[in-house]
């Protein structure tokens, strides 16, 4: 299709949007979504347990039925990601030949991490480790027991997560900046459905993605301030009820819409530098009055056992007696996967600029080995002070997760740990805690933002603080109807959306790999024909010397 027909059929796209007070959104993506998200809140709200019940079983089934799909589908992103890293390929610039980076380096990796991840590092840096030194998983059998727990949870971490990020995030940039076509996921469907993109087919793919942010994003929030709220009074005595949860949620929420209201320049960037200074000190000062040695040890050796056992691991298909797969890789990858359209369009809004090669292996290496040192200070310490309690810490882990951190805070011995700096890092903890949920609330409000709009990037600002509002109020109304229960249903059911995903970006990945291809092409010949006419140049310059 010519580009004056494209711009026609966006053009018409664009002026389907509802133009009203201060709004610029699309109506039928809007509408659509909110519908099921209105269904969703009655469903739960009429029989909540019927509603558990049913997204539970159709979770088992997709994890028991399709985990291959999600294993390979992964494996198959991270070699395709990787592939276009080391050919040719790699010397595409995201927005063309031209383009600059918006942001510098420190800035475009405090808010990859912010956004990515930042949130769940903070919880299951503790937990997790210890938990498979409990249960001894069936991946990286051989190793010493600390170096298989820590590898499995670099498993879950590392690679494979940032890998699915890395490849729609680079999808959607590429069409964006390259093609000139809205961000917005609709865009990256457009080799294969070409002008359909802007009409029916578009909206859907649109409303999927707005869903799966949405509810992704109001269950993190309302299952965070509970951990929070729990937090709150392991260090304080706050009560924890739903009234302090609420409020909380509003808390965060009106920070999320300063952020939001900011933009990316200020707000998010901002707020994602601070997070990961503070995140660098606290994690600095944990190794240092840790078990600092031991933590050295466990990281190398973690490292070298998870590199090692790196394809047996990522290809490993336990049968469907077992339940330890399906209860956590499956359910990390359909997890990640689901969230994939919220991170990969935050991660593609702020990635102009950079070339393939660079962006891949950015988004591919840097936050990995970050995540990494991050589990092996707060893992590596957990485990160490679990075996100096006899289990203690394991026990609070299994009865009371969202305090195992601060635990783990209360057993750390050194002779400079008195009462008042334990209490200092506990709350340094839960300031970083509140702050990641803030960046991870913002930047998910401007990616819906963006859905909704049509793939605009700067629309009006009372339609971001709509959306930061939208968001908390579903965690808020899900929190009073049915409270934890009510939020892991809506938690199964954003899973559940991992398995439409994945099919889409299987899809995604070869018209990309086509795409870029073709782009690369143009790219050289353009640079070809700017060689040839520096060479007639100069020749000519020759020339007229001599004569």
């Amino acid at each position: 299709m010519s580009d004056r027909i494209r711009n026609t059929a966006e053009e018409k796209l664009f002026k389907r949007n509802f133009k009203k007070f201060g709004l610029d959104m699309n109506p039928v993506v809007s509408v659509g979504a909110g519908l099921i998200i209105l269904i969703f809140s009655v469903y739960a709200f009429v029989d909540l347990e019927r509603a558990n019940t049913l997204f539970n079983k159709v979770n088992a089934s997709i994890s028991s039925n399709f985990d291959w799909l999600f294993i390979l589908g992964t494996n198959f992103f991270i070699l395709v990601s990787l592939i276009m890293a080391f050919s040719k390929l790699g010397h595409v610039r995201i927005g063309g030949v031209d383009a600059e980076p918006e942001f510098s380096n420190f800035s475009w990796y405090s808010m990859l991490m912010s956004a990515g991840m930042g949130i769940g590092l903070m919880f299951w840096s503790v937990g997790e480790p210890l938990y498979h030194m409990a249960t001894t998983p069936p991946i990286f059998a051989g190793a010493t027991s600390d170096a298989q727990a820590m590898a499995t949870t670099f498993f879950h971490w590392g690679l494979h997560p940032w890998g699915i990020y890395a490849l729609i995030s680079l999808a959607l940039a590429f069409f964006a900046y390259n093609k000139k076509l809205p961000l917005s996921l609709r865009s990256v469907f457009y080799p294969l459905l070409k002008d359909k993109i802007f009409g029916f087919w578009g909206d859907m793919i649109d409303i999927l993605a707005v869903v799966a942010c949405l509810f992704g994003l109001a269950t993190s929030l309302g299952l965070g301030v509970q951990q929070i709220n729990s937090g709150l009074n392991y260090l304080f005595g706050v009560d924890i009820n739903s009234t302090v949860q609420v409020l909380l949620i509003i808390g965060i929420t009106m920070l999320a819409t300063m952020s939001v209201v900011s933009g990316i320049d200020k707000g998010v960037k901002f707020l994602s530098e601070i997070n990961i200074k503070i995140a660098g000190i606290f994690m600095l000062i944990v190794f240092i009055l840790g078990p600092s040695a031991y933590i050295i040890r466990l990281f190398g050796n973690s490292l070298g056992v998870y590199l090692n056992d790196f394809i047996e691991a990522s290809f490993f298909i336990g049968d469907r007696e077992s339940t330890w797969q399906a209860g956590w890789s499956v359910f990390y990858l359909a997890w990640w996967i689901s969230w994939s359209p919220f991170v990969g369009m935050f991660i593609a809004r702020i990635s102009k600029g950079r070339t393939i090669r660079e962006f891949v292996l950015a988004v591919l290496i840097i936050p990995s080995l970050l995540s990494f040192l991050w589990l092996s200070t707060f893992g590596g310490t957990a485990i160490y002070i679990d075996a100096l309690q006899n289990g203690a810490l394991l026990e609070t882990v299994g009865s009371n997760l969202p305090v195992a951190l601060f635990e783990m805070i209360q057993y750390l011995e050194a002779p400079i740990l008195q009462g008042i700096v334990r209490t200092i890092l506990s709350v340094v903890g839960t300031i970083l805690v509140v702050s990641f949920f803030v960046t991870s609330s913002d930047s998910g409000s401007l990616v819906v933002d963006n859905i909704t709009s049509g793939g605009k990037l700067n629309s009006p600002v009372t339609q971001r603080v709509f959306w930061a509002s939208m968001e908390g109020l579903v965690a808020i109304v899900l929190l009073l109807i049915g409270g934890e229960a009510a939020l892991k249903a809506l938690q199964t059911a954003v899973i559940a959306t991992g398995l439409p995903f994945a099919i889409l970006m299987i899809v995604m990945s070869l018209m990309l790999v086509d795409s870029v291809r073709k782009a690369y092409k143009k790219q050289k010949l353009v640079k070809d024909l700017e060689h040839f006419e520096t060479m007639m140049e100069e020749y000519e310059s020759s020339e007229e010397s001599v004569a």
